[in-house]
């Protein structure tokens, strides 16, 4: 056989690194099997052979090292191959030399001896003439022979550091690879996407998803034509990794199947378990449970390594033990039986960063209920083995890790000097998505040892570094997203507890405790879309309500732990703070009550109590500030749940609050500078929908005619889309059109927390809130003016959801309009023709939207058909009030 045949299938190596998703941040790297398996019967022949190879002819030892290295005995595949490289060295066969010393890196690396294999990667590299320091290569007219070995070599350098943790590193070098196998010609175009997809995975360890996603779509394009190849596998199961990540679910599953029907045709094993590990992992981030533990089990059960094998059962644990407490897992057989199952094979993982972050993970699951000193030992060790290879960024995760059991178990100092060591590291590799999380804890320590000027400036930290990851980062990252009340609202919230305490100056910074908690409204918004939506600088509310709306009070409620805390800014005056001591979960439970009642047609009653008491705690302790500052429009920049009902109907007793006030909601920040509506002719795009597609359980809307025809009879000029004219391609058309400054929509729709979950209905099909985005983006090319209004009439927030107003805001945002009025739930077709006719004639007088809202929502209160909020109360202003 010919030296280099053997080493083209080795190198294949680094096509098959592959990047997991486990079960706190860590971004792990498997190694797979080789393309071509060996034999049966040729493996059953390896376990009755010793180390000393049949003959010595270089090219034999080669093939035996490779039959070695796939079988998992690496250290005799190391032997065989050092042998093979000094007969090439006295034979002075420069070529197969270096090939036989990459293959021998491979094999190193393995073994966690990562001095070794860079020395055998970079005299490798030597050998075929590569200036690692210009990063070009040193020979005149070099043969294809040559040039397909550096290509190789290459992409096996690409992968040793990536496992070493060196991404940005990893990514140039594959860079190179891929030049060089483009130079080589079309031939070679599996080469080039060899090294494409390894750029991907080093992008995507890096948390460069977008621009991971973008590689990876192109390369599975280009392979769908293709015969079934362990390339294709590879591509299609990456791609359904960034997928799942960045939050694409349904495509994420789709990719994974078909990555695993082809691994099942061409059957190989190792790539099948990573396929049904991943598979687990959609699943998991899709809440589907049952499946997940299925896929893990699969995974666990095929794995021909023991890496893969110990990585799928400790995410099916994490899966059994997550939300749940110490007695329940005490009565679960399956966690019971796994724990030691685990524990038992940590000895045999490699000394490798995915071995590392393995070990981690579990002590990390296990930390509620484990042994605290076993915990800890496993910890200790990893930090040590994450210095043998030299990998800070595992030494990190693994030290913050360990700094958290001490915290658990109250040693605070012990656990501040580990979480410093811990920051130190994480800052000096500018990993600021593993820093935010030391920084956090780091103050959580600070707190409890009563240095509350210390733990502000960390939380202070934390924040800066998160908000640093917008743009391209770890807004899109899965790891974060997966449990985003969990590992980032907190910080957000704690800090503002905090603030709060501070005493600077006799009292606390109410206008940074108000930038923080807008700041993480904004984290909610760039959680919702996966993505840094915004970019645009806040404008400051203060200045719009001091100088040209004295009229206006500004609410900021805020749910903490133990109290609701509210910051209002009055016209021309100081900020005022006043505190309720409540319970979040007493909060949330009042806001639950309030918005299971208000749609119950006979609860009136029920629902006035509970409205009331969230009356008391939000206005009442700062009634008589209101009044005197004779204000007459509110607007509310709620917090989490107080999102999903309308803050028009808190009661007071006797009276709601629209009836003493226009109400409009802000989600924080304004795109535009609000700016008075009726300042010129309006006109506006009406578009309705009477009867759904066939293929969505929605009923029919049979008033949608009487309701557009309304519009029009209020004297504003109108252009109409009906029915079979109100489709996604027309309505896009027409919105570019001419500029129109109100766009108001009668169809069903939906706002959920989910982006993907949040659509309008158009009669051919759902136009969800990343569409109408970039349904509207053409408009803002050629139009100077943002529209002025969106309605959304008919719309509702998905049940179930307690956070579906999210996307109420989504849309708000993403339809670049300076207000959107929708309805929180869905109400009679009769009502809601009364209410935006009412609307309209209001707006047409002069009124601000949030007057005509008030106006609208008073005349069907003051008649004696539609008395009840559940008629009156579902539509919210969101945005420019003005």
């Amino acid at each position: 056989m010919h030296p280099f045949a053997l080493t083209k299938r080795l190198i294949r190596f680094a096509l098959t690194h592959v990047v997991l998703f486990t079960l706190a941040f860590s971004l792990t790297i498997i190694p797979s099997t080789f393309a071509k398996q060996p034999q049966t019967n040729s493996v059953d022949n390896f376990h009755t052979q010793t180390t000393k190879p049949p003959t010595t002819t270089p090219q034999q030892l080669v093939s035996q090292g490779e039959r070695f290295y796939q079988s998992g005995r690496f250290a005799e595949a190391v032997t065989v191959l050092q042998q093979a490289v000094r007969i090439y060295q006295r034979e002075g066969d420069r070529l197969p030399q270096a090939a036989a010393l990459t293959n021998l890196s491979l094999a190193l690396e393995q073994l966690g001896s990562w001095k070794e294999a860079s020395k055998a990667i970079n005299t490798s590299l030597n050998l075929l003439g590569w200036d690692e320091n210009n990063q070009k290569l040193n020979v005149n007219n070099p043969k294809s022979e040559l040039l397909e070995v550096l290509a190789q070599t290459l992409e096996i350098q690409a992968g040793l550091q990536l496992a070493q943790g060196q991404a940005d590193v990893s990514l140039k070098t594959s860079q190179q690879a891929e030049e060089i196998w483009k130079r080589l010609g079309k031939q070679y175009n599996t080469g080039v996407t060899r090294s494409r997809i390894n750029q991907a995975q080093a992008l995507r360890v890096s948390g460069f998803y977008r621009r991971s996603l973008d590689i990876l779509n192109t390369v599975s394009r280009q392979l769908q034509t293709q015969p079934d190849s362990l390339e294709k596998v590879t591509a299609l199961r990456t791609l359904g990794n960034a997928q799942q990540q960045s939050g694409d679910l349904e495509q994420s599953q789709k990719n994974l199947q078909q990555s695993l029907e082809i691994a099942q045709r061409l059957q190989l094993p190792q790539e099948i378990s990573v396929i049904e590990f991943s598979l687990g992992n959609t699943a998991r981030a899709n809440g589907n449970r049952k499946n997940a533990i299925a896929h893990y089990e699969k995974a666990a059960l095929i794995a021909p390594n023991p890496l893969t094998k110990v990585q799928a059962q400790i995410n099916q644990l994490s899966l059994l033990v997550e939300n749940k407490n110490t007695a329940d897992l005490e009565l679960s057989d399956t966690t019971s039986l796994l724990i030691p199952t685990i524990q038992s094979q940590l000895a045999t993982l490699p000394t490798n960063q995915a071995g590392i972050y393995t070990r981690v993970n579990f002590a990390r699951t296990i930390t509620k209920f484990g042994n605290k000193r076993d915990i800890a030992e496993i910890l200790a060790t990893s930090v040590q083995q994450a210095k043998t290879i030299g990998s800070e960024r595992a030494q990190s995760y693994a030290l913050g890790s360990l700094a958290e059991v001490y915290e658990q178990n109250s040693q605070w100092q012990e656990a501040q000097n580990l979480t410093q060591q811990a920051l130190f590291i994480a800052q000096k590799i500018l990993a600021s998505d593993i820093a935010y999380r030391w920084e956090w804890q780091l103050g959580r320590l600070l707190k409890a040892q009563g240095n509350i000027e210390g733990a502000i400036a960390a939380y202070d930290s934390a924040v800066a570094s998160l908000q640093s990851l917008r743009s391209d980062l770890v807004v899109v990252n899965r790891e974060v997203q997966f449990n985003f009340r969990d590992s980032v609202e907190p910080i957000y919230r704690q800090s503002v507890e905090l603030l709060l305490q501070q005493k600077g100056q006799g009292k606390p910074d109410l206008d940074k405790v108000r930038r923080r908690i807008e700041a993480l409204q904004l984290a909610e918004l760039d959680n919702f879309f996966r993505q840094a939506c915004l970019s645009n600088q806040f404008v400051v509310l203060d200045k719009v309500v001091d100088r040209d709306n004295p009229n206006t009070a500004i609410f900021y409620p805020i749910i903490l732990d133990n109290q609701l805390e509210v910051i209002l800014k009055l016209p021309n005056q100081p900020l005022i703070h006043k505190t309720s001591v409540v319970k979040r979960q007493e909060v949330e439970q009042v806001i639950t009550k309030m918005r299971e009642t208000i749609v119950e047609p006979d609860a009136t009653k029920k629902f006035q109590v509970v409205s009331q008491q969230l009356y008391d705690w939000l206005i009442k302790p700062v009634e008589g500030e209101l009044k005197k500052s004779k204000v007459n429009t509110l607007v509310f920049i709620p917090d989490g749940s107080l999102r999903n009902i309308p803050v028009s109907a808190l009661y007071d007793g006797a009276l709601y609050l629209v009836q003493k006030y226009a109400i409009a909601i802000s989600p924080g920040l304004q795109l535009f500078t609000p700016k008075p509506l009726a300042q010129e002719r309006l006109n506006a795009l009406a578009g309705g929908l009477s009867q759904p597609p066939k293929n969505e359980k929605f009923a029919s809307l049979p008033n949608v005619k009487v309701e557009l025809k309304l519009i029009q009879q209020s004297g504003i000029s109108t252009t109409t889309l009906l029915d079979e004219n109100f489709k996604s391609t027309t309505l896009g058309k027409t919105i570019n059109a001419q500029p129109f400054r109100v766009v108001h929509l009668a169809t069903h729709g939906q706002f959920s927390s989910k982006a993907k979950d949040t659509f309008i209905l158009a009669a051919d099909g759902r136009i969800n809130v990343s569409q109408l985005d970039s349904l509207l983006k053409s408009r803002e090319q050629k139009r100077t003016q943002p529209i002025e209004l969106l309605v959304l009439s008919a719309c509702e927030t998905a049940a179930g959801d307690n956070r579906a107003a999210l996307g109420l805001a989504g849309v708000a945002i993403r339809a670049g309009a300076r207000s959107t009025l929708a309805s929180l739930w869905q109400i009679g077709d009769d009502s809601t023709a009364l209410f935006i006719s009412e609307f309209y004639r209001q707006l047409t007088t002069g009124k601000t939207t949030a007057e005509a809202l008030r106006e609208a929502q008073l005349k069907l209160l003051s008649g004696t058909e539609y008395t009840r909020p559940l008629n009156w109360a579902p539509y919210v202003l969101v945005g420019n009030w003005l």
